[in-house]
């Protein structure tokens, strides 16, 4: 009966949860800025960062701090957040990870000043902290 039980187990852990499938089909998106006239500061911090470092497959932990102006769009935060999720089994670097980020979210919002921090979690007795700025030049 335990070997049975084990293998329905095993079987129902294999199916992929709601969750999963939500991240796996994860994609950015914008909505209209409210105030388009004014200059304001979106800043959102997001604590849950994942991603596998390239060289040891080992997981590393962060946090995002995204600062912005937005111009015609902001982000929609749902799938901000699933796209995030999104890095969990990727092997990436702290510094290409950072500059990513920064990297999609320009392409999608177009913001008139943007800042992606990355403050990372203690590995190998080293703290990184990565910061990556865009600012659109008018004229």
């Amino acid at each position: 009966m335990g070997k049975r039980d084990h293998r329905h187990n095993q079987k129902e852990s294999l199916e992929e949860k709601y969750g999963q499938k939500a991240i796996r089909e994860a994609r950015l998106e914008a909505w209209e800025n409210p105030e388009k006239e004014r200059d304001y500061t979106i800043s959102l911090t997001i604590p849950e960062f994942t991603c596998l470092c390239p060289r040891s497959g080992f997981p590393d932990f962060a946090t995002f701090q995204i600062n912005y102006i937005p111009d015609q769009k902001i982000v929609e935060l749902k799938s901000l957040k699933l796209y995030i999720n999104t890095y969990r089994n990727i092997p990436i670097s702290h510094e290409a990870a950072t500059n990513k980020v920064l990297d999609d979210l320009v392409r999608l919002l177009d913001p008139r000043w943007i800042e992606v921090s990355a403050d990372f979690n203690v590995r190998g007795n080293i703290k990184s902290v990565i910061t990556a700025t865009f600012s659109r030049t008018d004229g």
